[in-house]
C-alpha cells in the first residue's frame, strides 16, 4: 500500500504543477503582456480559468494531506524549517484568488480594479516562485535540524542560489504551460499568434533558467548533474523531454491544440521524473548527509488506511472533476459559437 500512496503523492504534485501551474502562468502571461493586449488576455483567461481555477488546488491539498497523515516526520520537518517560503506561497494563493474574484465579479468598476490587477499578476509570479523554492530547498541539503540560530535554521535553509534558480525555473514553466493552454482557447488569429510567441519566449526562458539551475547547483555542491544524468532512467527522461521540446517548437504554429498540450505536459512530467528518480525515496535531504525517506518515515497503519481512502475517493472524485472540466469546456465552445453566429 505504501507504493499506492507514493504514486498518489507524485501524481498530485505533477497535476498541481501542470494544472495549477497553467493557472498561475495565466497571471504571469498577463504580467509580461503589453498594455495594449492586456484586456484581451484577461478576457481569454476569464473564460478558461474562471469557472474551475479553485479545483486545481485540490491536488496541493491531496499532497499536503498525504504528507500530514502518512509521513508526519517529513511533514513537520518541511513545515518547520521551510515555514517562511511555505507561508509566502500560501499567502500568494490567497491573494491571487481574492484579487481574481474581486476584479472579475466586483459590481463596482473603479480604481480598485487597478489594485486587483496588480495583486493578481504579482501573486501569480510570487506563488510558483516560492513553490519552486520550497521544492528545491527540501532536497538541497541546506535544512539544518541542529541549527542554534534563527538565520541558520529558517533562512539559509531556503535562501540560496539553487533554490531561487529553481523558483525562477518554475515560474517560466508555469508561463510556458499557460501560453500553450491559451493557444487553443482563442479563435482570433492575431491572439493565437501572440500566445504562440509567448509560448516560445517562456520555453526559452525555461531553458535559460534551467541552465542557471545547473550552475547554481554546481556552486552550492548539490549533485544535480548526478541526479539528472547519472541514472539511466533519468537520462532517458531528459532526452525525451529535449526531443519533445524541439518537436513542439517545430509544430507550434500548426499542430492541433491537444497535441501541443500533450507535448507540453509530457515535457514537465519527464523533467519532474528525472529530477526525483535518482534520489527516490529520499524526499527531504538534510544537512550533514541525513535523509528522510518515504519508505522509512511512513506510519504503517496510517499508510494502509490512507491508501484505501485514496483509492476509494478517486472513484468518486475524479469522474466528477473530469465532468466539471468537460461541462465548462462545452459551455465555452457553445458561447464561442453563439458569438460567432452574431
Amino acid at each position: 500500500m505504501i507504493y499506492v500512496v507514493i504514486i498518489f503523492l507524485w501524481v498530485a504534485i505533477l497535476l498541481y504543477l501542470l494544472l495549477g501551474g497553467a493557472d498561475f502562468g495565466a497571471g504571469i502571461i498577463e504580467l509580461f503582456t503589453s498594455p495594449v493586449n492586456k484586456n484581451k488576455t484577461r478576457q481569454t483567461m476569464y473564460k478558461v480559468i474562471g469557472p474551475v481555477w479553485e479545483a486545481n488546488h485540490m491536488w496541493l491539498i491531496i499532497a499536503v494531506v498525504i504528507l500530514f497523515v502518512g509521513f508526519p516526520v517529513i511533514y513537520s520537518t518541511m513545515s518547520i524549517y521551510l515555514h517562511i517560503p511555505l507561508t509566502i506561497m500560501l499567502l500568494g494563493i490567497i491573494a491571487r484568488g481574492t484579487a481574481f474574484t474581486f476584479r472579475h465579479y466586483d459590481a463596482v468598476v473603479d480604481n480598485m480594479q487597478l489594485i486587483y490587477n496588480k495583486i493578481f499578476v504579482y501573486s501569480s509570479f510570487v506563488t510558483p516562485l516560492f513553490l519552486g523554492i520550497t521544492a528545491a530547498s527540501s532536497v538541497s541539503g541546506r535544512i539544518d535540524t541542529e541549527a542554534v540560530s534563527f538565520v541558520d535554521a529558517y533562512l539559509f535553509s531556503w535562501l540560496n542560489g539553487f533554490s531561487i534558480a529553481v523558483g525562477l525555473f518554475t515560474v517560466a514553466i508555469c508561463g510556458f504551460l499557460a501560453a500553450i493552454f491559451l493557444i487553443g482557447e482563442t479563435k482570433n488569429a492575431d491572439d493565437k499568434k501572440r500566445f504562440i510567441r509567448k509560448a516560445r519566449q517562456m520555453s526559452l526562458g525555461a531553458v535559460i533558467c534551467g541552465a542557471i539551475v545547473f550552475i547554481m547547483a554546481y556552486h552550492d555542491n548539490i549533485p544535480l548533474l548526478q541526479w539528472m544524468f547519472g541514472n539511466t532512467y533519468s537520462l532517458i527522461a531528459i532526452i525525451a523531454a529535449t526531443i519533445s521540446l524541439f518537436i513542439l517548437w517545430a509544430v507550434l504554429p500548426k499542430a492541433p491544440t491537444i497535441t501541443l498540450r500533450i507535448l507540453a505536459g509530457f515535457q514537465v512530467c519527464m523533467i519532474l521524473f528525472a529530477a526525483t528518480i535518482d534520489h527516490f525515496p529520499y524526499i527531504v535531504i538534510i544537512k550533514n548527509g541525513k535523509h528522510l525517506s518515504l519508505m522509512q518515515e511512513g506510519q504503517e497503519k496510517a499508510i494502509d488506511m490512507l491508501g484505501y481512502a485514496l483509492l476509494i475517493g478517486s472513484i468518486f472524485i475524479l469522474p466528477a472533476l473530469f465532468y466539471l472540466l468537460y461541462s465548462f469546456q462545452k459551455k465555452s465552445d457553445k458561447d464561442d459559437n453563439t458569438s460567432l453566429s452574431h
